[in-house]
């Protein structure tokens, strides 16, 4: 059965870390300032409000040794996995309150090309931190922590990651990693039961769609 640990308790470390030494202070009141949708969530690879805080110029030097990045938002209202994602790239997490976070494993994803929805773990992180999501976690869009509330999740990324959703090459697939490609830099796996794969995503999540509605 699935629970919501810590990001402190131990099995997360093979998901990712916190960053320490960040102020994200400015950044968490620019995001807060951001109106939730009206239902369902949101997401917007570069917003320039947020990449006006002070911390990016930290998070560019430190976190991504001078490479380019961009800092966007997901937020809204979600308690589901829907699908799963990964970058080539690590990607980092702050949020302006506690969410959790639903990942997986890369090599859990089996030869067919499908992950298990069993293997998938749930972690509560708290509101400020700077929290590291390793290249090899797949993860999607966060979920509220609290029943009724939303969340609002500062997502750092290297620039031009699945800018408005576009960029993807277009090409012949060459292997199943190819068919798995969304947007530029972003590889998904989806579950059959959801928006993204009515839209033509790759369909790679077998089992439950999973819900953590009835954990808040």
């Amino acid at each position: 059965m699935l629970t919501i640990k810590p990001i402190d308790d131990p099995e997360f470390r093979a998901y990712g870390k916190v960053l320490g030494g960040y102020d994200t202070t400015e950044l968490m009141e620019a995001a807060s300032k951001i109106p939730l949708p009206e239902n369902g969530v949101a997401y917007e690879a570069a917003i320039p409000s947020l990449e006006a805080c002070a911390v990016m110029k930290d998070l560019e030097a430190h976190a991504y040794a001078g490479q380019p990045i961009e800092i966007g938002m997901c937020w809204g209202m979600n308690t589901k996995l829907n699908c799963l994602e990964y970058h080539r790239d690590t990607e980092l997490n702050i949020g302006t309150g506690e969410y959790v976070l639903l990942v997986a494993k890369m090599e859990e994803i089996g030869e067919d090309g499908m992950l298990d929805t069993s293997k998938v773990k749930a972690f509560r992180v708290p509101a400020g931190v700077v929290l590291q999501v390793y290249e090899t976690t797949l993860h999607y869009a966060p979920c509220q922590a609290a029943a009724g509330e939303g969340f609002r999740v500062a997502i750092v990324l290297p620039k031009g990651t699945n800018v408005g959703g576009t960029g993807k090459p277009d090409f012949e697939p060459f292997n199943d990693e190819d068919r798995r490609l969304w947007s530029r830099n972003k590889w998904i796996l989806a579950h059959p039961d959801t928006a993204e794969a009515a839209q033509g995503a790759y369909i790679g999540l077998k089992g439950e769609n999973i819900d953590i509605a009835g954990l808040l």
